[in-house]
């Protein structure tokens, strides 16, 4: 959250959110912020007095620093965020070590991968593969059988058929099918999301969850505390209880130093009756239906999928609602069937999958790979990010180079001036090899997706930066010879005639004082 970004809430909201701002900073927020910089304050002092008058203090932590070197060297991290570590550890040897394992401490993910292990042991047990479906995607494509079934073992969610999806090529599309279905729902509403604004948005779809909810209707919410910091009033989810909505918030900001606070849940989630699921990079705000007018035209993209995939964004869900309302209450009454039992119509093969930043497989980065890997024509990208480690930038150069259109949609104008700047600090390498690179010139391109050779697509909440790659909790779908593959080839396509390419000439004008801060932050864009 910028602070272009707060001064909108501010200027869009009027009084209610000046009131909000304003109790942020006196509140809970400032609270934090102001303990969090105590404790940096107080640890850098102490350090520099440690280092004038106890030289073997002074050399324990270089020989931390040290030790955190040969650490990070030694394991299986990205070798650019191995970079992104080493370079400030030796630039402040006294600090460098102790902050690296106050951040980044293997212990740490370890504790919080055993607390969430019952996550894992539930989906593993609600998320079989069926055999069927198997030998019917072999059928058609042994590299698609390959995709799917390393998408069943990493992420833990398998292949569907008997599912239809229906795609949306903006938020104000997919908002106005949400409210269709979220009017129709019976029994259940289950809804997470990384932000949630109030505006025209979010209350028109409260309206409906309060009423739900007076009927009788089980109506959940999973928001992230950060995403929401700067937007919701403190203990909002009290609010939502009082209206008998059932809440649950995702690791609360607290003020501490610790690496905790870099995982997100940064899911956006749906599902109605079991039956019917949203997925896609749009959260609940009024910028991603354009509402008004944040940074230009705001193109953002969604997938709504109805039929058995529904039961993975399910399970999905309860696994997380279990784990933090500590609970282990059965999954069984929300399958499918239990409120559609007639049989469910069939258009393609398609997997819901998630990706959790505890374990050491990143899923969202080798499905994409795999993806640029295999495609045999073209591959079409949306991102807002464009934030890429040495194996994605090889791997869409290679695919280039043999002859693969490779086309990427990016924002012309950033929602971060920094983030910004470190996208296009990737562009040149990736042009020079004969990757197209295209910004999206009326406004901010928001989705995240794959379309590749008319036959697969990818679309979900996961960017092509560091953040959604390595740190935060993400889901997105997969898609196999469905229908909806074609509109988002179109969609894509259609968004690339009003956009303007990148060429090298272009970017060779680019001012050399930008440049040299492109160098600059590409070395430490995986801490960013």
């Amino acid at each position: 959250m910028d602070i272009c970004y707060n001064l909108s809430i501010i200027l869009r909201g009027g009084d209610t959110s000046m009131k909000i701002i304003i109790n942020k900073i006196f509140g809970r927020i400032g609270f934090c912020a102001l303990l969090i910089i105590l404790q940096a304050t107080i640890l850098i002092t102490a350090l520099i007095r440690f280092e004038q008058q106890f030289t073997y203090i002074y050399l324990v932590f270089l020989l931390l620093s040290f030790v955190s070197v040969m650490k990070i060297i030694n394991n299986r991290l990205n070798p650019a965020y191995k970079l992104a570590w080493i370079i400030p550890i030796m630039a402040l040897p006294i600090f460098g070590g102790l902050f690296y394992f106050l951040f980044s401490s293997d212990q740490t993910r370890k504790k919080f991968l055993k607390e969430m292990q019952p996550i894992n042991e539930q989906m593993k047990k609600y998320l079989p593969q069926d055999e069927q479906t198997i030998k019917d995607i072999e059928a058609c494509d042994v590299r698609a059988a390959n995709q799917s079934h390393y998408i069943n073992q990493y992420a833990l969610c398998p292949v569907y058929e008997h599912t239809t999806s229906e795609y949306f090529p903006l938020g104000e599309k997919k908002f106005a099918r949400l409210l269709e279905k979220l009017k129709t729902a019976e029994h259940y509403i289950f809804l997470e999301y990384f932000i949630i604004d109030p505006g025209i948005m979010w209350n028109a779809i409260l309206d409906i969850l309060k009423e739900k909810a007076a009927a009788g209707i089980d109506v959940r919410i999973i928001y992230d505390d950060f995403g929401c910091l700067l937007l919701l009033p403190d203990n909002y989810q009290k609010t939502l209880e009082a209206m008998g909505i059932k809440c649950c918030v995702f690791n609360p900001v607290v003020p501490f130093l610790n690496i905790r606070m870099n995982n997100r849940n940064h899911r956006k989630i749906v599902i109605i009756d079991g039956h019917t699921a949203f997925n896609g990079g749009v959260n609940i705000g009024d910028e991603y239906i354009n509402a008004y007018d944040k940074y230009g035209h705001w193109k953002d993209t969604a997938l709504m999928i109805q039929g058995e995939a529904v039961w993975s964004f399910t399970v999905m869900f309860l696994t997380m609602w279990n784990y933090l309302r500590k609970t282990d209450s059965s999954f069984e009454p929300f399958r499918p069937h239990v409120y559609h039992e007639a049989e469910f119509d069939n258009d393609g093969f398609i997997q819901p999958f998630t990706d959790s930043p505890l374990d050491k497989e990143f899923v969202g980065e080798t499905v994409y790979l795999n993806l640029i890997s295999n495609a045999k024509n073209y591959i079409l990208i949306t991102t807002p990010y464009l934030i890429l480690d040495n194996e994605m930038i090889n791997a869409l150069s290679n695919a280039a180079k043999r002859g693969v259109d490779v086309r990427i949609l990016t924002p012309n104008k950033g929602d971060k001036w920094y983030v910004h700047a470190m996208t296009r600090a990737n562009y040149r390498f990736l042009i020079e090899d004969g990757v197209k690179i295209y910004e999206y010139t009326p406004g901010f391109v928001h989705s995240k997706m794959f379309v590749v050779d008319d036959e697969y697509a990818v679309i979900g909440t996961i960017n092509l930066d560091y953040r959604s790659l390595y740190l935060h909790y993400e889901c997105a779908t997969w898609l196999y010879k469905t229908n909806t593959i074609l509109e988002m080839k179109a969609d894509i396509n259609q968004a690339l005639q009003i956009s303007e390419e990148v060429t090298l000439a272009k970017y060779n004008e680019t001012p050399l004082s930008y440049r040299l801060l492109f160098i600059f932050l590409r070395i430490f864009a995986p801490l960013m």
